[in-house]
């Protein structure tokens, strides 16, 4: 009965130590979404007025927790009924991040004032007694979830690539494990940013030698975001396109010849070109799609 006991205390600890092995290993698959949630989600919540900020996050962050409880079963129902599906899911995730990071720069230098536009709406709504702030707060709030909804996907489907050959239950256990993570991380992290310029703010009032900490934590606020937004933009590029040239057999080949002489850098480089083109090309299809769209609807 003891030695019984105790082989299930060992294969109990096995089992734990694979799941954290690897749900090690599908949180660095996942960093690129992960940055781009990160930087997107303190966006979403700018704009309201400090009282407001932590709430919208915390509605948001239920609302991801949400997500994840139906997408992590439905992951795990597909892999299982059909362990191939993954791959597709996969490729179709890594074709929407490259996609999404090339809109992201278009929208960035082709439409810079866009952006400036819709946050000076937003402040100029919150600053007007008229305005519903409720309704506001609620159409952000879903809009933030809708979105989260896409990434919390694509966060799952790329976790799921990383351990679809692993047993059934340590797979539940490696997903629920980075589901919990990301979210609580995401979001916790996200409270913190957009915190970060009050906190100056009150530590400037305090004055004294906590007044220069205060301006600076105000300066580094919003370089903060910027430098979020470029790395989460980076990122996206080299885990989208890497999921293509890692599942794709001609650019697998290429990756490998390009690795074999230029080392681990040489591949990043090489997954971040196949990540811009993929995502020009699907950006210039989407917006052909597009203009075609008003020509049909009169015909």
């Amino acid at each position: 009965m003891a030695t019984s006991f105790f082989a299930l205390l060992d294969d109990l600890a096995a089992l734990l130590d694979d799941v954290a092995v690897l749900t090690k290993v599908a949180a660095k698959k996942t960093a690129g979404v992960l940055g781009d949630d990160l930087a997107l989600n303190a966006e979403q919540v700018g704009g309201f007025t400090p009282d407001r900020e932590l709430p919208v996050v915390w509605a948001v962050a239920k609302g991801s927790a949400v997500n994840k409880v139906i997408l992590v079963p439905a992951a795990l129902l597909l892999s299982a009924i059909s362990p191939v599906a993954i791959t597709g899911l996969l490729l179709v995730g890594g074709a929407f991040l490259c996609y999404e990071g090339v809109e992201k720069l278009a929208e960035k230098f082709l439409h810079p004032k866009t952006e400036e536009a819709e946050l000076a709406a937003l402040r100029a709504a919150v600053a007007d007694e008229t305005v519903d702030l409720a309704a506001i707060e609620k159409e952000k709030i879903r809009g933030a979830i809708r979105t989260d909804f896409v990434l919390s996907a694509e966060l799952i489907v790329i976790a799921l690539g990383s351990v679809g050959d692993v047993p059934f239950l340590t797979r539940v256990l490696v997903l629920s494990a980075v589901a919990v993570a990301m979210t609580v991380g995401v979001y916790g992290l996200v409270a913190g940013i957009v915190k970060i310029d009050d906190l100056g703010l009150a530590l400037q009032r305090r004055g004294g030698a906590l007044g220069p900490v205060g301006a600076g934590l105000v300066r580094f606020a919003p370089l903060l975001m910027k430098g979020l937004s470029v790395a989460g933009t980076i990122a996206v590029f080299l885990v989208g396109g890497g999921i293509f040239s890692h599942n794709v057999p001609v650019l697998h080949h290429v990756s490998e010849a390009v690795g074999s002489r230029a080392g681990a850098l040489g591949t990043s480089l090489f997954d971040g070109v196949v990540g811009v083109v993929l995502g020009i090309v699907l950006v210039a299809l989407a917006h052909v799609v597009k203009s075609l769209r008003p020509t049909k609807a009169r015909a």
